[in-house]
């Protein structure tokens, strides 16, 4: 078997590189040809754990490679996988699916013999009609399927969530291209992942669900969160509390600044826009979706509250500006609100991420003070504020810590530490959804 993976963004890069450990052989193609050229040096251009040494150890292999060119890469394929970019179009929410679309022309123009086109990037429902359609047009005695086979990967596990998956959903009603899908998650089948064929349109609803489900279940324990402020309750506890049943589950019921990254904001957005366009709205993607928003922009309070209310003159140390931890992915982070917010409020900006900075550079304004370390962020600062949980941050030394702040006010929007510890080492600790006791050490 043989793919071409159009696409070397995040999902089309791991999910080539993937493909290719499963000893597929796999050509993955992208018109940008610098970025062609970097791969085939080694040097990966997004950072995800484990993802360098695979993509060397393939290509060493002779089961990866990288080209840019597209016509070559698909004639000679069984697959192609179509694994562009749709991000949230201006102005109306929508995915924009030109990049989709342009794909699948050009795929039409090079095919030779029967082939599998998938779409692999996250569309809308009705979207693989479509490429049918383009592809039809473009080449009316073309012999190809489509099939939808959504995306499920979390960056910072991304390899792990392709090897290991909780399922693979494919989409199609032609028994010619599920054989060929079923030969290439072959390794999969093996180890008796679940593998759901549906229709097209269901496989394409699957992905903006999930990942629906999973935002409305941030968003919900963001509100217990600030109930919980409010009453005095641990949201920790009613997390747990609530895990334990079996019919919710633990998992997303961490509370913080609000969902970020790839695919929940422009995965909510597209699903409204899609449910308004049929007629059918979705009234709670739409309130979580508005909430998320609001959440994000009054991050700057939070920190202003807890150095008195007033943020001009003050030095803030802000650690972690990526959306999440083992990714340098800046896309919809909470930092693009909270330093432009605190920038705006007279404050100074020091901040450090293990890996974002050269990402976060050139979106943030620059007045930002990037810093060697964490350390170095909070040296002469006011208040630290610990906005993305990078396993560093977990283990700080507080006594240095505290040395070198100018007042040791500490803001933990991923409540990481211990609120009575934090007390009795005398920082002024505030947290999300947490009972805090009272200090009067920290002045």
């Amino acid at each position: 078997m043989r793919i071409a993976m159009i696409g070397t963004g995040y999902v089309g890069l791991v999910s080539g590189t993937c493909f290719s450990e499963f000893g597929i052989d796999v050509v993955c193609v992208d018109k940008d040809a610098r970025k062609i050229e970097m791969l085939k040096r080694g040097e990966i251009p997004i950072f995800e754990p484990g993802l360098d040494d695979m993509v060397r150890s393939n290509v060493k292999a002779g089961r990866l490679s990288f080209t840019t060119d597209l016509a070559d890469a698909v004639r000679a394929a069984d697959a192609v996988f179509i694994a562009v970019g749709t991000p949230s179009r201006r102005g109306d929410g929508h995915a924009d699916l030109s990049y989709v679309y342009a794909a699948s022309e050009e795929i039409a123009a090079a095919m030779d013999g029967y082939t599998v086109v998938v779409t692999k990037s996250t569309v809308p429902v009705g979207t693989g009609r479509e490429v049918e359609e383009i592809i039809r047009k473009t080449c009316p005695d073309a012999d190809f399927d489509v099939v939808s086979n959504p995306e499920f990967l979390r960056e910072g596990s991304a390899i792990n969530d392709f090897m290991r998956p909780d399922r693979v959903v494919i989409g199609t009603e032609s028994e010619r291209a599920r054989e060929v899908m079923r030969q290439l998650y072959r390794v999969l089948y093996l180890i008796e992942t679940p593998i759901v064929f549906t229709s097209r349109e269901t496989s394409e609803l699957i992905k903006y669900a999930g990942n629906a489900f999973l935002a409305m279940k941030i968003t919900f324990i963001n509100e217990i969160a600030d109930l919980c402020e409010a009453v005095g309750a641990d949201v920790h506890d009613v997390s747990r509390g609530i895990g334990l049943d079996g019919r919710i589950g633990k998992k997303f019921l961490h509370p913080g600044p609000g969902y970020g990254g790839s695919c929940f904001p422009k995965d909510t957005l597209a699903l409204v826009r899609t449910a308004k366009d049929y007629g059918s709205p979705m009234r709670l993607i739409e309130t979580t979706v508005d909430i998320n928003d609001r959440r994000k922009k009054a991050l700057t309070g939070r920190v202003a509250a807890a150095v008195g209310g007033v943020l001009a003159g003050k030095t803030v140390a802000v650690l972690g500006l990526t959306f999440k931890p083992n990714t340098d992915d800046m896309r919809d982070s909470a930092s693009l609100d909270l330093v432009p917010g605190l920038l705006a409020a007279g404050a100074r900006v020091r901040a450090f991420d293990p890996e974002g900075m050269a990402e976060a550079k050139p979106l943030l304004p620059p007045e930002v003070a990037y810093c060697a370390d964490a350390y170095a962020a909070m040296e002469g600062a006011d208040a630290l504020v610990i906005l993305t949980e990078w396993n560093a941050f977990r283990s700080l030394d507080l006594a240095r810590v505290k040395a070198l702040m100018a007042a040791p006010v500490m803001v933990d929007l991923r409540n990481i530490y211990d609120p009575r510890e934090m007390t009795e080492r005398g920082f002024a600790y505030s947290c999300v959804g947490r009972p805090v006791a009272a200090s009067g050490t920290a002045g």
